[in-house]
């Protein structure tokens, strides 16, 4: 497993405990627990308190961003772990910086989070509300849009992950 992938996963584990303990517990303490625990050998560590400080300093805004993308979903019925995984994603998405973490690369690994730790809908929920995002940053105009097979627009909006 990459570094990268392994420290969000490791925040994402973090941001979960702490989240479902209704946040309770120092959120510091627990990333360190975890990064302990979980990451040893990380080589790069501040990678981890760079994600995690930017998504807890963006969280109010994330979270906004989250009612207004998927509102058929009150952000406290959605699973803690999509929850979660939207606010690293969001925060890669729209705070990160772009050179070190591309938009996609931020998407697909939100994705693969969702995959791995949560439900069997949950790499959809969590592509489908990115994509939301994605599009209202990036609007496509209509000499943008692909022809289909009939020479109409394109139908379909899901942002799918890279295959490598």
């Amino acid at each position: 497993m990459a570094t990268r992938h392994l420290i969000r996963s490791i925040i994402l584990q973090s941001l979960y405990e702490w989240d479902f303990y209704k946040q309770k517990e120092e959120l510091t303490a627990v990333i360190e627990r975890n990064l302990v625990e979980f990451g040893a050998g990380i080589d790069e560590p501040e990678f981890a308190w760079k994600l995690i400080n930017g998504v807890i300093a963006h969280m109010p805004e994330i979270d906004n961003i989250i009612r207004r993308a998927a509102p058929q979903w009150p952000l406290e019925q959605i699973p803690v772990i999509d929850r979660n995984v939207l606010r690293i994603g969001l925060y890669e998405l729209l705070f990160a910086d772009h050179d070190e973490i591309p938009e996609k690369v931020a998407i697909n690994e939100a994705i693969e989070l969702a995959k791995n730790f949560g439900g069997p809908n949950s790499g959809k929920f969590i592509n489908g509300v990115l994509g939301t995002v994605y599009k209202e940053i990036h609007p496509i105009t209509d000499d943008q849009k692909p022809a289909t097979k009939n020479g109409g627009p394109e139908q379909s909006t899901e942002i799918k992950p890279n295959e490598e």
